[in-house]
């Protein structure tokens, strides 16, 4: 899965650097809002790729002695950077440009260039959101594209998704603007167009934001994986009920499990400590993602005798 993640961040990287470069050089020699606009987005999303990627290569430090969990959570932090990242600057800048365009338009005497980095923009931004999709979609495996951006560990994958996504139809909003000011003579659309972009950028920042968040303060496994762990747990034959699960994801494959399992009346010291150990093999090979499982014992107890065990 990290593979997956960054081949598409650096496809994303690349294709974002070329493309921010020819639309640098055609804002400034048609006098485009638009096209400035569509490159600020670029240059951001450069920038972005980078953070994510830095995330990325952070989460992956082993644990110390600050840290016992590990840095997995590196990455939640730097995808909320990213989210702020395109909110404050690709989409308030975006905004701003517009703005100032449609109170004072520049009129594009010749939009053939523009039209021909808005081309090449999009074959570029295609190749990058095909490497993305195919890595996101190989790693949601059955789940719908919605259901696995709800419930992903993994907000490399769907940020990079998100942000080609909305680098396509920005594109397509440019060319509208562009054609639409030097064909009817309406060069104040060029910067309405440039707000519109803005707003798309707000809007992928704020769900970003939103999916980065919920992850950063410690999101745990879904409903349906407790319902399975606890089917699991269940099926030891020394095992009477399970009280409450909890888990959090330190990172994106990196699940922490707190168990609290009431064992049959009669079973002894030993026969526990053997079921505590099948369980918690049961349940890691079930999920191979839980990497530490905390089991309370909640209706045996021996004085002296520590009665939580722990894996991982």
């Amino acid at each position: 899965m990290a593979g997956e993640s960054k081949r598409a961040v650096f496809a994303a990287i690349a294709g974002n650097l070329a493309i921010a470069i020819v639309k640098f050089i055609a804002a400034a020699l048609t006098g485009s809002s638009a096209m400035l606009s569509e490159g600020i987005h670029s240059l951001v999303d450069m920038g972005n790729g980078g953070l994510l990627y830095f995330g990325m290569r952070s989460s992956e430090r082993p644990a110390d002695e600050l840290h016992p969990f590990g840095h997995g959570k590196e990455l939640y932090f730097w995808s909320l950077i990213v989210a702020i990242s395109i909110f404050g600057i690709g989409g308030g800048m975006s905004v701003y440009e517009g703005i100032v365009h449609i109170g004072h338009p520049t009129k594009v005497e010749d939009a053939t260039l523009a039209y021909v980095v808005l081309v090449l923009s999009a074959l570029i931004e295609g190749w990058s959101f095909l490497v993305a999709f195919r890595e996101f979609r190989r790693a949601k495996g059955p789940l719908s594209s919605l259901e696995a951006i709800r419930t992903g560990k993994d907000p490399s994958l769907f940020t990079v998704v998100f942000e080609d996504s909305a680098a396509i139809v920005g594109l397509a909003v440019a060319f509208v603007g562009v054609f639409a000011s030097h064909y009817f003579d309406l060069p104040w659309v060029d910067g309405a167009a440039s707000v519109v972009i803005g707003l798309l950028l707000a809007g992928v920042a704020l769900w970003l934001a939103y999916e980065s968040k919920g992850l950063l303060v410690g999101e745990g496994a879904e409903p349906e994986t407790i319902e399975e762990i606890a089917r699991v747990v269940r099926a030891d034959a020394d095992v009477a009920g399970v009280g409450p699960i909890l888990s959090m994801y330190n990172g994106p494959h990196d699940l922490l499990l707190n168990l609290e399992v009431e064992f049959r009346e009669g079973t002894s010291a030993e026969e526990v400590h053997r079921s505590i150990h099948r369980i918690e093999d049961a349940v890691t090979a079930r999920y191979p993602e839980i990497k530490h499982v905390y089991i309370e014992v909640s209706s045996f107890e021996t004085p002296g005798e520590d009665r939580t065990s722990e894996s991982g």
